[in-house]
């Protein structure tokens, strides 16, 4: 059963997701459900499988810092000043809270970049339908748990993230951590 959930997720992030981008270059309307397809599909069959997991990151976008905020928090999270103007007080305390690794990216190389640096055994990652869909594929056969973020305010500006759902996602991956102890 392990071995057909393997091939199954890497069947969808590498022949079915870039047939449904081709098809969405052409129905362009249809683009963003498509990518929030497989979002939901990877996530399915990550969540069929316990791994071997020591280290987890958590990875952000930026757009969910506040906008008028005067830090920049490109790189160091841990420059934030915890206002609670946004979600990242929240979700770097929940990465304390679970002892995980917490990054926040600008774009999709820079999240490719700190996941080459951190080398993660799964990823935790937040960030809009496009880049989400396209950063499971790119870091394909890390386990990732992708969760979708909300545009209050449109793309990229003043995002937010459902806590429960980052929590969920931590809390399963600690317990696949667990389980895979007790064997």
């Amino acid at each position: 059963m392990r071995v057909w959930i393997i091939f199954l997720r890497g069947f969808v992030l590498k022949i079915y997701y870039p047939l449904l981008m081709l098809i969405g270059a052409f129905l362009k309307s249809k683009k963003v459900i498509f990518q929030s397809h497989i979002v939901n599909v990877n996530n399915f069959l990550v969540k069929q499988l316990n791994y071997k997991i020591n280290k987890i990151l958590l990875l952000l976008p930026h757009c969910l810092q506040n906008s008028k905020c005067d830090v920049r928090l490109t790189f160091d999270v841990f420059k934030c000043k915890r206002c609670g103007q946004c979600k990242i007080k929240d979700l770097i305390e929940l990465a304390e809270q679970y002892d995980v690794a917490i990054s926040i990216a600008t774009g999709g190389t820079i999240a490719r970049k700190v996941v080459k640096e951190l080398r993660p055994d799964a990823i935790i990652a937040v960030a809009c339908e496009r880049d989400l869909s396209s950063g499971i594929v790119d870091t394909y056969p890390i386990p990732v748990i992708g969760i979708l973020n909300e545009r209050p305010f449109g793309p990229c500006i003043d995002t937010t993230v459902n806590l429960k759902k980052v929590e969920d996602a931590l809390k399963w991956f600690m317990n696949s951590k667990i389980q895979e102890k007790k064997l």
